[in-house]
């Protein structure tokens, strides 16, 4: 099979997705009472209307497709990590604490280098502890990423509050902001670096070559498609769920990482943005391939930053952006589990 024969069916699917997700767009828009063309020109303006704009669009992209990319993992393996949202804060809080090393002086590149490191490891550590939750007390992985997410948002509050609150004060705007030489350099006098789109380049290519290439790839698909099977082959479970979710937190921590020290220069209460969530919605939409899901990220990465001027614009609610991707996130599963359902009976 050719690339064109490869490459024009996921340029088909992918079109028609973002068809019927602009649809329902349209669709809530006009049962809200707004004008959807107005709406969708506002939405536009906002997101790609500027340089400045198109910099924001790609700075939340960054640490969506991170995401993206580890939740391509876990879901190999047929595992529902929900927990993403608390590796961020995970991999963020551990970011901090290596930057906050870096005040009395050290050396600037190696303490971003640092940052990201640790980064990693806390988004790994943390959903390690999800995954054993699972494997030796039984519990179902989509209720011990939950409890994680809230126990990571508590220890982050607990931080910015207490041992890290700034001078003074104890406020939600989070902890002290780190000196300049600590936060990523930046492109065209904008807040976008482009380190994040080489860790975004380096996310990608690393997934596909893991995910397609490796021993450790086609036994997460083999274990995704057939537990028993697996087993009675020589490979176990357990152990390699522990690997796909570890590795699924670690890019979870860049992105928590990336917050920090590209982003918002300093530990805040919600850190992690809602990618971990949204980062669900994409994968499920782009079919779980990797290459799918960074476009069909910077749609979402778009109507997140457009729908902030919307109040503005037409006396619309912020939160639209939320109905909108709910209402998708709604349909995804929906078609999910008929597709589903309907290869059982196929079978």
């Amino acid at each position: 099979m050719g690339i064109k024969e490869k490459i024009l069916p996921q340029v088909i699917k992918v079109t028609t997705i973002l068809t019927v997700v602009i649809g329902l767009t349209l669709l809530i828009l006009w049962l809200g009472g707004a004008p959807p063309l107005r709406t969708l020109f506002y939405l536009w303006q906002g997101s790609l209307g500027s340089w400045s704009k198109v910099s924001q669009v790609v700075t939340a992209w960054i640490p969506l497709v991170l995401c993206c990319c580890g939740l391509l993992f876990s879901f190999r393996i047929g595992l529902w990590n929900i927990g993403v949202e608390g590796q961020i804060m995970a991999g963020a809080i551990f970011a901090t604490a290596v930057l906050r090393l870096g005040l009395n002086g050290a050396d600037p590149v190696m303490m971003i280098g640092s940052a990201f490191m640790a980064g990693i490891l806390g988004g790994a550590l943390w959903a390690i502890m999800a995954g054993l939750l699972k494997t030796k007390a039984g519990v179902n992985e989509i209720f011990s990423g939950l409890g994680m997410n809230f126990v990571a948002m508590g220890v982050s509050l607990w931080l910015i509050f207490g041992p890290w609150k700034r001078e003074g004060i104890a406020s939600m705007s989070g902890t002290e902001p780190f000196p300049n030489t600590l936060w990523l350099s930046t492109v065209f006098n904008v807040r976008l670096s482009h380190w994040g789109l080489l860790l975004v380049l380096a996310g990608l290519i690393v997934t596909v070559l893991i995910l397609g290439r490796t021993h450790l790839g086609l036994a997460l698909k083999a274990i995704g498609n057939n537990p028993r099977a697996a087993l009675l082959h020589g490979l176990k479970p357990n152990r390699y769920m522990l690997y796909a979710i570890g590795l699924a937190g670690g890019f979870a921590g860049v992105a928590g990482a990336f917050q920090v020290v590209g982003v918002y220069h300093r530990l805040i209460p919600s850190i992690s943005s809602n990618y971990g969530y949204l980062a669900l919605l994409v994968v499920m939409l782009a079919d779980y391939r990797v290459w799918s899901t960074p476009i069909l990220a910077f749609f979402f990465a778009c109507l997140n930053v457009g729908s902030i001027q919307l109040p503005m614009m037409l006396q619309l609610d912020s939160s639209l952006s939320g109905i909108i991707q709910g209402v998708v996130l709604l349909a995804t599963l929906f078609v999910y589990g008929w597709q589903k359902k309907k290869r059982m009976k196929a079978e």
